[in-house]
């Protein structure tokens, strides 16, 4: 692999397994340190062995919307690493299946806190602390749910969406020295979407015009690419990655 990370630091939210974990694999492959938070302590320390220890990653444990354990990952990685180049928000919840108009209101605050607003939170203190005065790339990891109408999973979409609007608005106000972009996944062979596959992933991958679900390393080579100086012109985007099923109408 390339070094093109070398000497970079990033934060990736939700990155015990899956979506999160392979992005910090790709990063470190590329010679990239990382901080990698979830709310497991186990899982973590289980993550940052497979990423090579601690020379290459720490692990921090609590809940992406916890203020305050924010403000300990960002000073964690800062102590360990000396810096913050690139973070990805890659946490998301969807606890509840369902029509909107039955949604537990409750329960679509808690989505709407850890999957929008808890965003915003970390790319304030993310640029407090280093990107204002070093600059950076930022990624938000949305969902073609937010894309397209989702039924079942509609609120959740609806944050997504939020999110894919926040990255357009914060593109504008932090360029030139701070870029800004998302990626929006179908279908990701994962345990937080096996509920989307489980016992049918044959019939649901041919709606794929590629053939198969998605792999956690197809999000994270996309990922990669939009925090590397390779996409130094791209701010605001969110990249689509759904095998192609879009096209054919379906999610």
């Amino acid at each position: 692999m390339s070094s093109r990370f070398g000497g970079r630091t990033a934060i990736i939210t939700g990155a015990s397994r899956g979506i999160g974990l392979a992005i910090a694999r790709r990063l470190v492959s590329e010679g990239a340190r990382v901080c990698v938070t979830a709310r497991g302590p186990e899982s973590l320390e289980k993550a940052v062995e497979a990423l090579g220890g601690p020379e290459h990653a720490i692990g921090v444990p609590g809940r992406a919307d916890d203020t305050e354990h924010q403000d300990t990952a960002i000073a964690a990685t800062l102590e360990a690493f000396g810096g913050v180049d690139l973070f990805v928000n890659n946490t998301g919840i969807n606890p509840v299946y369902g029509r909107m108009v039955d949604l537990d209101l409750n329960a679509a605050r808690k989505i709407f806190e850890v999957n929008a607003l808890s965003a915003i939170s970390w790319v304030q203190k993310v640029h407090r602390a280093w990107m204002a005065e070093h600059g950076g790339a930022i990624l938000n990891v949305s969902s073609i749910a937010g894309v397209k109408p989702a039924p079942g999973i509609g609120f959740y979409g609806a944050t997504k969406a939020m999110l894919t609007h926040i990255t357009e608005e914060l593109a504008v106000e932090l360029g030139p020295d701070i870029r800004v972009n998302g990626v929006a996944p179908a279908v990701v062979k994962t345990r937080f979407a096996e509920a989307l596959y489980e016992g049918r992933e044959e019939k649901v991958a041919a709606r794929y015009p590629l053939g198969r679900l998605g792999a956690p390393e197809d999000v994270a080579g996309a990922a990669a690419f939009l925090l590397s100086d390779d996409a130094s012109w791209i701010t605001g985007r969110t990249l689509v990655l759904d095998g192609g099923v879009t096209l054919t109408g379906g999610m």
